[in-house]
């Protein structure tokens, strides 16, 4: 026998508000991934055209076009990757992980400001190791929360890693 609150509770209506609230949860993540995409665009394009593209660059040096998709892909996969650890147990019981998402989102910004902005491939490639043990840890701490948390976020730390080997190289070059 059902008691009333039971049945009550498997309402439609009272469906919605949790749908509602994961539809908003997962639009705050994308605009928060998208923003920082934003902030780190606006960085690196003040650079890309002029002081980056004087420096000496190795043969395997991806075109000039392909970051930016690549990159949109990424903080996409980021987004959701985040998203479905607070929709799978909301926000207080995935607060370390959602703010080791948030300390690799600002990372990653800090990253493009330090590369392009002060123009500066040595101290860029020191951030960037910090940045993929955050993204590690990241992925790891989303693990017991979501699996496929994690999976979407392996894309993001392959990428980093050739980023680095690019960024240490770029800097040896031009050193």
């Amino acid at each position: 026998m059902h008691s009333e609150n039971q049945t009550a509770s498997a309402t439609p209506s009272d469906a919605a508000p949790a749908i509602a609230w994961q539809v908003l949860a997962l639009a705050a993540l994308v605009g928060l991934t998208l923003a920082a995409a934003g902030v780190g665009g606006a960085v690196t394009s003040s650079s890309v055209g002029t002081w980056y593209q004087t420096l000496q660059k190795p043969a395997w040096n991806p075109p000039d076009w392909i970051f930016g998709p690549v990159w949109t892909v990424l903080y996409l996969l980021m987004a959701i990757a985040a998203w479905q650890v607070y929709r799978r147990n909301g926000i207080r019981a995935a607060t370390l992980p959602l703010a080791l998402f948030g300390l690799q989102l600002a990372l990653n910004i800090g990253w493009s400001a330090i590369f392009f902005g002060l123009r500066s491939p040595g101290l860029a490639f020191a951030e960037i190791v910090f940045l993929w043990l955050a993204i590690a840890a990241t992925a790891l701490s989303f693990w017991p929360h979501s699996r496929l948390a994690t999976v979407l976020l392996a894309p993001y730390l392959a990428w980093t890693t050739f980023a680095a080997a690019l960024n240490l190289t770029i800097w040896r070059m031009n050193g």
